[in-house]
């Protein structure tokens, strides 16, 4: 059986464009999605980057207004740059406009580990090799330290919160969530609602990209959880097995659900979406070692890459599924398959907006059968 397909955009800019022109193609497209049978529209969150989804709220009440039937949602909320009030308030608003339409995505950043986590000794991992796994590559992971020791990107991440801001572990940030959605939340011995938000059917789905405290606050309070194949091909599938893993029964999911990602281009022959795609390496690289995501390349104009450069991007230069239709939906087949995934993401950038309209309607008419 084919499982749904939806869609995660960030809402790319491409160069020579601006974010206003950016929006108003992610609404476009949104409205296209919804008549192609997309099941759900979700957005990004990103910050300082040549993205136009900084802020999911906001963006998913336009989609949601400019469209009628299909789910729209955050992919995900960075709960360290936020509260859990905050989150269940603006959530809940676009949930009174949208009722059962909206899903709260979260995702960890910026959030302090739990003692025992962060004290915990760690072994450092061997080497790994690639590999594939029935048809699915799974590269050596990507070293994000040396990024997250980038003195420009921990000044700039630092202002997305108040001086001295300190976020709490992520697991309680998401315990915060369900109590203020269920009425039971509690803070310094008294109880206290919140409007709108409360007693709404919206749920938490986790996104993560590897086996560590998303997949186990995903599995031990029994949520959706989101791997994020197409950030991470190198360690998503061991993050779905530490899901199903830690995975205990809620009152609203009693079996895991998955959702897995993988970033697509699809034209109408390989040779056209190989063309299409020839600037995607050049937009991993800025976002790798050039402090974020640039404006997205020309794919007509683009220097070859070094090969340096092509190193540091081949782990997600080998794991874009480009081709025809037939070609992408081998492979999202495959990942599936592997994956056991309930539902596939996917998300496609293209330097001109018709090429990103056409890959996602010839992959939808496609695995529709």
């Amino acid at each position: 059986m084919t499982v749904p397909l939806s869609i995660l955009d960030l809402a790319p800019i491409s160069a020579g464009s601006d974010a206003a022109t950016a929006l108003r193609n992610t609404v476009d497209l949104a409205r296209h999605a919804e008549l192609w049978g997309y099941r759900r529209y979700w957005v990004a969150e990103h910050h300082y980057v040549a993205v136009a989804s900084s802020s999911p709220a906001v963006l998913i009440g336009q989609i949601a207004a400019a469209t009628t039937t299909i789910r729209v949602g955050a992919a995900a909320v960075q709960l360290g740059h936020t509260t859990p009030v905050a989150v269940v308030e603006s959530f809940g608003i676009l949930d009174a406009f949208h009722p059962g339409r909206i899903d709260l995505g979260v995702g960890r950043s910026g959030q302090r580990r739990t003692e025992s986590l962060r004290d915990a000794p760690r072994t450092p991992a061997p080497p790994r090799e690639r590999h594939e796994v029935d048809g699915v590559v799974v590269p050596p992971p990507f070293d994000v330290g040396a990024l997250m020791r980038d003195p420009r990107l921990r000044a700039v991440m630092a202002t997305l919160q108040q001086p001295g801001a300190v976020a709490p572990d992520f697991g309680e940030q998401v315990a915060d969530i369900l109590a203020l959605l269920d009425g039971s939340y509690r803070t310094e011995g008294f109880e206290a609602h919140v409007t709108p938000g409360e007693s709404t059917t919206l749920r938490p789905w986790i996104f993560g990209s590897s086996k560590g405290q998303s997949a186990q606050v995903a599995g031990a309070l029994g949520l959706p959880f989101v791997a994020a194949y197409h950030i991470a091909p190198g360690t998503a599938l061991e993050a779905v097995t530490a899901y199903r893993k830690a995975f205990r029964p809620s009152a609203g999911l009693a079996e895991p659900y998955v959702v897995v990602s993988a970033d697509v281009l699809v034209a109408d022959d390989d040779a056209t979406a190989r063309q299409l795609a020839a600037s995607y390496g050049h937009w991993v690289y800025s976002i790798r070692a050039q402090g974020g995501a640039a404006p997205y390349p020309d794919p007509d104009t683009v220097a070859p890459l070094t090969a340096e450069q092509r190193a540091l991007v081949q782990d997600r230069t080998e794991t874009q599924f480009v081709g025809n239709p037939d070609t992408v939906a081998d492979r999202l087949a495959a990942l599936q398959r592997v994956t056991g995934a309930d539902e596939l993401v996917i998300t496609s950038v293209a330097y001109r907006h018709e090429d990103r309209l056409r890959s996602h309607e010839l992959i939808a008419k496609r695995w529709a059968g």
